[in-house]
């Protein structure tokens, strides 16, 4: 599990701390990957067939003796068909192999450039804040606080009304809370810290009223 029910509660009560004095409302999202990059898997496959390929043909003679030697033809007359066999051997080879390797995640988060990740996180991040507060709240002030593990990287995304008050450069503050503590696998403290400083952006930029009405889950949602 991303986080016991006892981190689940802590980070629910670090909400309820945050929007106390505000009319904004909090969804804190965690989710343990962003996106599988199976795409990124399947590029890396094809360039390293693809470079096994280069090889065959920038040295024929070596890669073709190297396998009358492997499998013993030693007296095997090679025929274009045999040439172009070969070199489709090889490559489907090589690409299933590599496509294998990539299976474990964390080398293929390795392997993917960090742009990427950056925009798949950033995707992922305003699909949460469509599906889980843009236009619920009364007043448009929900704010999704988005963390992707795999990547650790994190986003916040405001409703209209807080983002037309809030620079984005004012997240960053409780940006750098709830990094510092996640680089060292804390995931619940650095959660807290996070709230705690968006529910002071808040406070200031979106005090509360009277009429605000709630629809927005009061606790951590798990993807």
């Amino acid at each position: 599990m991303i986080l016991t029910e006892a981190e689940q509660a802590r980070i629910a009560a670090a909400v309820a701390r945050a929007e106390a004095e505000t009319a904004g409302e909090i969804v804190p999202v965690i989710t343990p990957a962003s996106d599988p990059y199976a795409d990124v898997a399947l590029a890396w496959a094809v360039f390293i067939a693809f470079l096994a390929l280069a090889a065959l043909e920038t040295a024929p003679a070596f890669y073709v003796a190297l396998v009358d030697r492997v499998l013993g033809l030693w007296a095997t007359q090679w025929t274009a068909r045999a040439y172009f066999g070969l070199a489709l051997s090889v490559a489907l080879l090589k690409f299933t192999a590599m496509l294998a390797l990539l299976q474990w995640r964390a080398l293929r988060l390795w392997l993917t450039p960090t742009p990427i990740k950056r925009a798949r996180v950033h995707a992922r991040a305003l699909t949460a804040f469509r599906l889980s507060a843009e236009s619920r709240t009364t007043g448009r002030t929900g704010v999704v606080l988005y963390v992707s593990l795999a990547e650790r990287k994190a986003e916040i995304i405001a409703d209209s009304a807080i983002a037309d008050r809030v620079s984005p450069d004012v997240w960053g503050e409780a940006m750098a809370a709830l990094l510092g503590p996640l680089r060292e696998g804390h995931l619940a403290e650095g959660m807290e810290a996070a709230l705690a400083q968006i529910g002071a952006v808040l406070r200031e930029a979106s005090p509360a009223r009277a009429h605000d009405h709630n629809e927005l889950p009061d606790g951590p949602i798990l993807l």
